[in-house]
């Protein structure tokens, strides 16, 4: 039986899989940040992750041991890096990390590469890891490095949207740590779910600006900037029954 953990498996294991199939490996990029007083710190890495072991099984992919820190909660999407237990990077310390990363795989073989975020702060910074990653391996002429960003949430289709909000969607980024995650975490972690402190407030009211240093007063105290009270495991059971049969036939593309 094949390994799917790159963290499993012996070096010879690694390389030999790496020469003779010349597989998918990916890296689920994730953060350590507040999700309210009903989900844990550890919830954006434990989505992409959770992810990325499905997507793998059906692809014969690796999944690489995830980064546990992403770029800085912000208040409009995250709540705000002012949490405690919220541990965050610089932009130049994660763009840093996840090159090194990437070059490290392409130095041992590794020619096709998969981002998956879980925090939606992460995105531009992962753009540009790849892109130097890209230029440092172009002058080792390598030419054959490819690497695939996505955000697995993007996957969320129009008939998964409506099954999560019959009601109609209130904005992703006031998402967090609402509807959609509290569902697939109740889904796949539910031990982890404090149910009894799922709460249930209006959903935060930002201006169309940003003033520095943010003023903190329109950040809900508890730090969920959208009601999760209507979420189900079995919406959770929904969006990954969606999305991951959804991101093996893009990877397919992609890597063809």
């Amino acid at each position: 039986m094949k390994r799917i953990k790159l963290a499993d498996m012996t070096w010879m294991e690694f390389d030999a899989r790496v020469r003779d199939e010349n597989p998918i490996v990916l890296l689920p990029v994730g953060s350590t940040e507040q999700h309210g007083p009903h989900l844990p710190l550890s919830t954006d890495v434990i989505l992409p992750e959770a992810v990325s072991m499905l997507v793998a099984e059906a692809l014969g992919a690796i999944v690489m041991p995830a980064v546990p820190f992403g770029y800085k909660s912000q208040p409009k999407t995250g709540g705000g890096n002012h949490f405690p237990g919220t541990i965050s990077l610089d932009a130049s310390t994660l763009i840093a990390v996840l090159r090194d990363v990437v070059n490290e795989l392409a130095r041992h073989g590794v020619r096709k590469v998969v981002l998956m975020d879980g925090h939606m702060e992460n995105q531009w910074f992962i753009t540009e890891a790849i892109d130097l990653a890209l230029r440092d391996q172009r002058r080792e002429g390598i030419t054959d490095l490819r690497v695939v960003k996505l955000g697995y949430w993007e996957f969320i289709n129009a008939e998964t949207e409506a099954v999560l909000f019959p009601d109609g969607l209130l904005s992703w980024a006031l998402e967090h740590a609402a509807v959609m995650e509290t569902s697939v975490m109740l889904h796949l972690r539910p031990d982890l779910v404090r149910a009894d402190a799922i709460p249930n407030n209006p959903p935060a009211d930002f201006p169309l600006y940003d003033i520095f240093p943010f003023d903190l007063a329109p950040i809900p105290p508890d730090g969920v900037l959208s009601s999760p009270a209507s979420a189900t495991a079995e919406k959770g059971r929904h969006v990954l029954g969606q999305v991951v049969p959804d991101i093996v036939s893009a990877l397919g593309k992609a890597f063809a």
